[in-house]
């Protein structure tokens, strides 16, 4: 219920019942300037709460500004270059969104605080003011009234007569003073319905103009985001798929014998004996030998002369060496050579275990396989059986496990895969051998065809392009990228690109079917990559560019069709540069730069033309064309983004956005 209004006919009756409703009045007036004081603190703690937070924000963003990743290799994937920019992208977008905040919120004490402020001074002080007045004029006038009462009647008539002109004076200015006093009542009341509340409606529609701006920008960043996340995911999954073998390789530099090694810079030299088959049976000769890295020439002389004739060194190039098993020889401490100058493997017998593990590292010898049928050079072949094992393969995945979640990813038994390879592979079986309507597991089915890719003497895509190949992933043109590795396909054997085509087209097959089994092109490159590809040496830098072995394989995958159903105009592949010495310049993803939005600095006096005004539009950010940091820092960006009005909502899989 409402205060009733205060007539200025009262005023001049000045009842009790007037003195009680101006008395609620003035605890009206008291409480309201009670709460203006309030809110102008309150105000003003919230913007230096705001600014305090801005500059906060800002320090941060130029922290992930100055922070440069440092790469390892003479190249970098695209997606390493997104993760390289990212940190200049984030403390960019947070910088623009702090430009924004500090514009809307640098002329808030002209919104809020000194609208309220001069409120406070010009109505209500000035109604205190006129308190003041009414209350020392009624005063006055009541007091002068008394002494008129109090006259004596005997006064001369003059006395009377000046004490009623005195007391008419202050009637009429304690009257004045009543009426000046309501009216300014009066419109304190009413002024304070829009000069309280309009700045206060000033403040609030620029803090939400902020918000919405902020969420405009997170809809732009969504591309943006999910491109960045795609790199991560992708960079993760290289160094999973190349953690494992660099492990490998650290344990094996560690060995006392390859320190020596690496230290030794002269060639491998001493006494092996060498297996001699003769019709009547087989001896074993002495020989002095001499083996040159280099040229992978191996010089034996021997040491047991015949008187009557004199026997000159012999020469070897050898093409692999491993270590002869030793249940396959009554001999110990043996190894194959197999030479291009004789048909058959060469077995030498080493001084000692020691001695035999220097000449075999020396030549890069290579332990047996053990548990697999594969391990005679010709089995190892791209032979009619080993195509016959892979048809049968693809042929029972695609149709029993094409969309079974991580296919290709999920290892089987070793005990099974052995046994299924050892029916295919074994001196007795001529890969003869029904997949469909067995028992076996997709996932046991699936190994054994990587492991039979894996095992193959030459990996399918040749030593002799893999340098070739490297060079084209690692290229700035995407189209040249592509050229390069089409023109290199029709440079493998035909029986391997052979084998090539109809792996890939199976695998394009599997992809297809991502949503359900999970194997993207991206994640299937992690696990064909290797197994397709490698270096003829191991060393660190081998490790580092199994990504790029990725990516050729990705390219093959996604662009089966253009790679495989013709030839390329060129059939020579175009020069391929040296590897970079420095990180290549190319445009990654990015958030291109938007043209500056236009704001109206709002006033109490123009406010009211404030609902016309919207911020003008903008284009989306243009997507162009390790990892665990780029992470935090991005779903804190993300979350920053749109905390104010909670439009947005992060879970533990994704950050999606939710209107």
């Amino acid at each position: 219920m409402g205060h009733p209004p205060l007539e200025f006919s009262e005023c001049y009756l000045d009842s009790p019942d007037f003195r009680e409703t101006l008395k609620c009045y003035e605890l009206e007036l008291e409480r309201s300037s009670k709460f203006l004081k309030e809110l102008i603190k309150d105000g003003n703690s919230v913007i230096t709460a705001i600014k305090g937070y801005s500059v906060a924000v800002q320090k941060f963003s130029q922290t992930l500004s100055a922070f440069q990743f440092d790469f390892i290799g003479d190249s970098l994937t695209d997606d390493e270059i997104n993760i390289a920019q990212s940190f200049q992208e984030f403390a960019g977008l947070l910088q623009e969104v702090e430009d924004d905040r500090m514009m809307l919120v640098q002329n808030a004490s002209d919104l809020l605080i000194k609208p309220l402020e001069k409120f406070r001074k010009e109505q209500i002080g000035v109604t205190k003011e006129k308190k003041k007045k009414f209350e020392k004029e009624s005063e006055k006038y009541y007091s002068q009234l008394d002494k008129h009462l109090n006259l004596s009647a005997k006064k001369k008539e003059t006395q009377l007569q000046e004490a009623d002109e005195l007391l008419d004076k202050e009637r009429v200015n304690f009257y004045d003073s009543s009426v000046e006093y309501v009216y300014q009542i009066h419109q304190v009341q009413d002024r304070k319905k829009f000069d309280v509340v309009e700045p206060v409606l000033a403040f609030l529609h620029s803090i939400l103009t902020l918000n919405n701006l902020t969420v405009e920008m997170t809809q732009d960043f969504m591309p943006y985001k999910q491109e960045l996340q795609l790199s991560l995911q992708n960079t993760r999954n290289h160094y999973e798929s190349t953690r494992e073998e660099m492990e490998e390789l650290m344990k094996r530099m560690k060995h006392p014998s390859q320190i020596s090694k690496m230290h030794s810079l002269l060639p491998m030299e001493g006494y092996l004996y060498c297996q001699e088959k003769w019709a009547l049976g087989v001896s074993w000769v002495k020989y002095y030998c001499k083996y040159h890295k280099e040229g992978r020439l191996l010089v034996m002389v021997p040491c047991e002369q015949k008187p009557t004739t004199k026997q000159g060194p012999t020469q070897l190039t050898l093409k692999y060496c491993i270590r002869r098993k030793t249940e396959s020889i009554d001999k110990r401490f043996c190894f194959d050579v197999e030479t291009n100058e004789r048909n058959t493997p060469v077995t030498f017998q080493a001084l000692s275990e020691g001695d035999r593990k220097l000449w075999m590292e020396a030549m890069d010898g290579k332990e047996p396989i053990y548990h697999s049928p594969i391990h005679k050079q010709a089995e190892m072949e791209l032979n009619e059986i080993g195509f016959k094992f892979v048809r049968k393969c693809i042929n029972y995945i695609e149709t029993k496990g094409v969309t079974q979640e991580g296919v290709y990813r999920t290892v089987g038994s070793n005990i099974q895969v052995q046994k299924l390879l050892n029916a295919f592979f074994g001196p007795s079986n001529t890969g003869d051998v029904a997949l469909q309507g067995s028992d076996w597991d997709v996932k046991t089915i699936t190994s054994a065809l990587k492991f039979y890719l894996r095992s193959l003497s030459e990996p399918l895509m040749t030593y002799s392009l893999h340098r070739d190949l490297m060079c084209a992933a690692k290229s700035d043109n995407l189209d040249v990228r592509l050229s390069e590795i089409h023109c290199l396909t029709y440079k493998l054997p035909e029986k391997n690109r052979e084998m090539l085509e109809m792996l890939i087209k199976h695998l394009v097959n599997v992809c297809s079917h991502s949503e359900e089994n999970r194997m993207t092109p991206s994640n299937m490159a992690v696990i064909f990559g290797p197994t397709l590809m490698r270096a003829k040496e191991e060393t660190v830098a081998a490790m580092l560019d199994i990504k790029f072995q990725n990516i050729v394989v990705e390219i093959l995958i996604e662009e089966y069709k253009k790679i495989f159903s013709c030839m390329p105009e060129d059939s020579t592949a175009p020069p391929v540069p040296p590897p970079r010495i420095t990180p290549r310049k190319r445009q990654p993803i990015t958030i291109s730069k938007r043209p500056p939005r236009a704001y109206q600095s709002f006033s109490p006096d123009q406010f009211q033309h404030a609902a016309s005004v919207t911020p003008s539009s903008h284009s989306p950010w243009t997507i162009l064309n390790l990892s665990s940091l780029c992470c935090v820092i991005y779903q804190f960006l993300t979350y920053y983004l749109v905390k104010p009005n909670n439009q947005l909502c992060m879970t533990n899989a994704n950050l999606e956005l939710c209107v």
